[in-house]
């Protein structure tokens, strides 16, 4: 449904859609145990990908319908060559009112003054532990040092508010959750602790200290790097904007968006982002 007169789109249980996660590549710098097999995945073919120029004309389309808020997301974004160059045409899209980032922050540090100047508002750096050895097990081969300045780059440029996502087990009052607390109330950011999900087995939960997770007050679709609209992370659906168009992809994720997430049996964090 969309209320013309004030360019608001809701669903059929009445949340308004808003959100845009957008996947602007498959590919990682990184191969955490929870995201991705050790030995990697295979890749899309690079036709496959959508380009910067289809990725904005779908962000207009949705502008136009309702969404005023955009996340950009992977694999890791900021491996795409030219990444920059996609917040610069995003960010001058009118009705764009909140441009942010989901980064590994292992170039953060190299990016984070262009991406402030090309138009980005903020970031979320993903961090589970202070320990370099753990950081290093759990990333497969990652140096946590890169990520701690990649943090520092992001607070100096004043992508803010500045957020970190640290990814749990069980409690967020365990040691490694508690340690990037401590690190995150010594930079004055913000921490939200994200439980370990699993798409085929259906497991999620509300994010501590954010609003994912929560179904009831869901506002989000997501475009893959593929080119296709999910109206939800925990289902199969999706519609293809180069085959249906952006406006009809759009339109029919929001009228098949489900009451709660479920299963997803056919995609990947990798691919689809968190």
């Amino acid at each position: 449904m969309l209320n013309q007169e004030n360019y608001v789109m809701f669903d059929k249980y009445n949340r308004t859609i808003n959100y845009l996660r957008i996947s602007i590549t498959d590919r990682c710098n990184l191969r955490c145990i929870y995201c991705m097999p050790e030995e990697g995945v295979k890749m899309l073919n690079h036709d496959q990908i959508l380009s910067f120029e289809e990725i904005a004309e779908v962000v207009k389309t949705g502008v136009s319908v309702g969404i005023s808020k955009i996340r950009i997301t992977g694999g890791e974004p900021l491996v795409r060559k030219d990444a920059v160059h996609l917040i610069e045409l995003l960010a001058s899209i009118e009705g764009v009112k909140d441009l942010s980032m989901t980064t590994n922050g292992i170039l953060l540090s190299k990016y984070a003054a262009s991406l402030k100047k090309a138009g980005l508002h903020r970031v979320n750096v993903s961090l589970d532990t202070m320990d370099p050895l753990k950081f290093r097990h759990i990333t497969r081969g990652g140096v946590l040092n890169d990520v701690l300045e990649g943090i520092d780059a992001a607070i100096t440029e004043g992508l803010n508010p500045v957020k970190l996502n640290c990814v749990i087990k069980d409690s967020s009052d365990n040691h490694d959750p508690q340690s990037v607390k401590a690190f995150a109330d010594s930079r004055k950011i913000q921490v939200r602790f994200i439980h370990q999900m699993n798409l085929s087995e259906g497991n999620f939960s509300i994010v501590e200290g954010g609003s994912g997770g929560d179904c009831s007050h869901c506002s989000r679709l997501r475009l893959t790097a593929d080119g296709k609209i999910k109206p939800c992370l925990f289902n199969d659906l999706e519609f293809d904007v180069r085959e249906l168009g952006a406006v009809e992809a759009i339109k029919r994720a929001v009228q098949n968006k489900p009451p709660f997430g479920s299963h997803n049996y056919s995609g990947a964090f990798y691919n689809i982002g968190g």
